[in-house]
């Protein structure tokens, strides 16, 4: 009997420094972000024609934000602040940047910390596979800010599909013959893995899912992984097996573009399959979210953001407010649905906090999330959230009972309830002085510790790119035609 008692008493010591150890290990983070996915489009927040069973479980078995925000409405912005950890407005990025490669000055300001680099200084193996967006220079590369491997392309953009990538970036629009300006800039050149070429030979998502799965199961540190997808942002392509699978859906671009989403889901379930195999999975913070809401450029409809108003672009909540979850067995989260306002700058401050990283430099402005998705904290993480756009040609500010905004082109500026009417339906400008007065000042308080953008948007830093050349060109001829010409005996 004596024997037996020591022997549970020994197990019970021995599980008892497991449970220490495993509270107090740091947790690896994976972040995975959607290209311009619509609110409604996942299971989970209530799309009914797109299957996305593994980001479904990883609701089901995590948290649910509600309402997670990005600080942009599109895409370089976003995710200058994401990374960061920062508002972008407050180092002047608030466009998104052309893909050049020569220029040391058209990236990330160099003034900015990544949350990678603030884990790589405290032990985490860092990467980042899919898409940058954040300057193409090798002064803004992935493994100079941050990042110990990157696969991906370094452009706003990137086809699908191998056949299509070629070794150039045509200039000039065969169909008028005149100069096109593409956003997306170096959409079709090869992917790069760290400073060389990236072997690419299947579907992106597909292609870009291994790679992330690889890197997570090899690991011999605590890891950091940003996983970028470019999916579902456009052009919509997608195999033709799984385009077939939606063949019930009526409009050929939804058609095509549930097959990118469900790609995507696949794509996470490889990777988290990857976790699974290697037992990191319970000891993985993960967190889901999309850079920006569905595109509603030019009347297109293919994504839906639901009741939510507008699209990618906008100060409406269609612009911002995206699907968001956080998924971490070891973290004893309160699984189920959170309402307070949460922002992607929490992601940089849950990792930093959670992992002891870095914290010098400029302060971060998010907040950890960890304490609200126990239950140790109550309330809101934030009291108000923010947006601008190009210097303030449009704006916004959240709390958890009103918005008030500006739409970019707008005269007029609008205010919500946003407790009684979260889809922006009923303005009450009018009727609400004391409450326009309030979020007035929550902005303007804000906006003064943000600076101008230092930056061209992209379409007009590459026209701006062509004159030079022109110019450069017309200036050399009118010198060399002027030199005299050597004349010898």
């Amino acid at each position: 009997m004596k024997k037996y008692s020591t022997t549970f008493l020994g197990l019970i010591m021995l599980f008892s420094i497991q449970t220490i150890i495993a509270q107090t290990e740091k947790p690896n983070i994976l972040v995975i972000l959607a290209d311009d996915l619509g609110y409604a489009d996942l299971g989970f927040t209530g799309s009914k024609d797109i299957q996305t069973p593994n980001l479904d479980k990883l609701a089901n078995n995590g948290v649910v934000v509600k309402n997670g925000y990005v600080t942009h409405p599109y895409c370089g912005p976003s995710r200058a602040g994401l990374i960061t950890g920062r508002y972008q407005a407050r180092f002047g990025m608030e466009i998104n940047l052309t893909n050049s490669f020569y220029d040391m000055y058209n990236g990330l300001p160099l003034t900015e910390q990544t949350f990678a680099n603030r884990l790589q200084k405290s032990g985490y193996k860092t990467g980042v596979v899919g898409k940058w967006h954040l300057g193409g220079s090798d002064t803004f590369h992935p493994n100079n800010r941050g990042f110990d491997y990157f696969y991906g392309f370094l452009s706003g953009g990137h086809s699908y599909f191998p056949e299509n990538v070629k070794t150039h970036m045509d200039l000039i629009n065969p169909k008028n013959g005149k100069p096109h300006y593409s956003a997306n800039e170096g959409s079709y050149w090869p992917l790069t893995r760290n400073n060389k070429a990236g072997e690419f030979n299947e579907y992106l998502t597909t292609a870009l899912s291994k790679d992330a799965a690889n890197f997570v199961s090899t690991s011999d540190k605590p890891f950091c992984l940003y996983l970028a997808y470019n999916a579902p942002h456009l052009p919509l392509e997608a195999p033709k097996e799984t385009i077939e699978k939606y063949n019930f859906i009526k409009d050929k671009k939804r058609r095509v573009y549930a097959a990118m989403v469900d790609e995507l889901d696949q794509g996470v379930g490889i990777v988290i399959e990857s976790l699974k195999k290697s037992g990191k999975l319970d000891n993985t913070l993960i967190f889901f979210l999309s850079d920006n809401g569905g595109p509603r450029k030019k009347g297109e409809n293919f994504a839906s953001n639901g009741n939510f108003k507008e699209g990618k672009g906008s100060m409406y909540e269609g612009g911002s407010h995206v699907p968001f979850l956080v998924h971490w067995p070891n973290g004893n989260l309160k699984t189920g649905e959170f309402d307070g306002l949460v922002s992607a700058l929490d992601i940089a401050a849950t990792a930093v906090a959670l992992g002891n990283g870095d914290t010098s430099g400029h302060a971060l402005e998010g907040v950890n999330l960890i304490p609200y998705l126990k239950g140790e904290k109550k309330g809101s993480p934030h009291e108000a959230l923010y947006w601008r756009m190009q210097d303030g040609a449009a704006w916004a500010v959240r709390t958890e009972n009103g918005k008030y905004l500006k739409r970019n082109k707008s005269k007029v500026s609008e205010l919500f309830n946003m407790e009684k009417d979260p889809f922006e339906d009923n303005d009450i400008i009018a009727k609400s002085p004391k409450l326009r007065k309030e979020l007035a000042k929550l902005w303007n308080d804000w906006n003064k510790e943000n600076m101008g953008n230092i930056f061209l948007q992209a379409n007009a830093y590459q026209k701006k790119r062509l004159q030079m050349y022109k110019t450069l060109y017309e200036e050399l001829l009118e010198k060399a035609k002027k030199k005299e010409l050597l004349e010898i005996e």
